[in-house]
């Protein structure tokens, strides 16, 4: 096998937080990272589902965003949509 070419290859600080809370129909676990990797977006990783988004400002006044990027129902993304309005 040949040598192994990297598009990139670093190691950033980053500042995470864990965060559980009910919403009205499910519970969202979530670790929630902020680096200067995303262009000062936060990458939100649902640890339910196994999904994740890079989401600033603008991705939560996106309609329908959070609702592909998690699958989730319009009811559901609603809170999460919520919840990270009061943290983005």
């Amino acid at each position: 096998m040949g040598e192994r070419f990297f598009l990139y290859d670093d190691t950033v600080e980053t500042r995470t937080r864990f965060v559980s809370f009910m919403g009205e129909h499910q519970r969202f676990d979530l670790a929630i990272m902020q680096t200067d990797r995303f262009y000062g977006k936060y990458l939100v990783l649902d640890l339910q589902s196994n999904r994740f988004a890079i989401i600033g400002q603008d991705d939560l006044d996106e309609p329908g965003y959070l609702e592909h990027a998690y699958n989730l129902s319009e009811e559901d993304a609603n809170d999460l949509r919520s919840f990270l309005n009061e943290f983005i």
